[in-house]
């Protein structure tokens, strides 16, 4: 999941791997994981929280179809993740 981020040229990534917590639901059934992202760039600079969360879902492509079933998404500029 990194190496897809890196196309927003993120100053920070944290990516924490939740799906332990979710055995048993049915999309953790299918083989699909449910992670908490933080993803800090300039990127997102003058976009609001729905354009943040495109580019993300855009840079990680398939991986939100398969791999990723859940995905909560902290997404911020540099002045925020300061604030």
């Amino acid at each position: 999941m990194g190496q897809r981020l890196a196309v927003l040229s993120p100053l920070r990534i944290d990516i924490e791997d939740e799906s332990a917590a979710h055995r048993g639901h049915a999309g953790a059934a299918s083989g699909g994981g449910h992670y908490r992202l933080t993803l800090v760039s300039a990127a997102f600079h003058g976009k609001n929280t729905v354009a943040r969360h495109r580019l993300v879902y855009d840079a990680l492509g398939e991986m939100m179809r398969g791999p990723i079933h859940a995905l909560a998404i902290k997404a911020l500029t540099p002045d925020e993740d300061s604030v």
